[in-house]
């Protein structure tokens, strides 16, 4: 799963494809010139990495996504809770209550993925 870590520019980068896609390496050219003042080679070079680690793809001059956003984010929070909790959720959650109370809300929306996601 290392090929899906991104820094902190790629990511920037991602998102600009996720946001808009799909859509044509020219606009994606002009957005990343607008959004992170990047060339045209250091666009075509960061895509074609990204690419090559299979997130995006770039087909016939169009670039869209083969790995969402949603996923993404999915592989990363869950390396993030192995790595520094040792894979357990309740470690994660009982130490980011520590220094943040939930809102009514939040817990019922816990609650809520709980029941869901509860093995029968």
């Amino acid at each position: 799963m290392t090929k899906y870590k991104l820094g902190e520019i790629e990511m920037r980068f991602a998102d600009i494809i996720w946001n808009n896609e799909p859509l044509s390496s020219g606009e994606l050219v002009k957005l990343a010139e607008k959004e992170l003042s990047w060339n045209r080679s250091t666009t075509y070079t960061i895509l074609r990495r990204l690419c090559e680690r299979g997130m995006f793809q770039n087909e016939k001059g169009t670039v869209s996504s083969l790995v969402s956003k949603e996923d993404f984010m999915s592989v990363q929070s869950e390396k993030f809770v192995e790595d520094a909790f040792s894979g357990s959720l309740p470690k994660f959650l009982a130490a980011f209550g520590r220094r943040k109370k939930l809102s009514d809300l939040e817990i019922e929306e816990i609650q809520k993925f709980i029941d869901e996601h509860k093995e029968v």
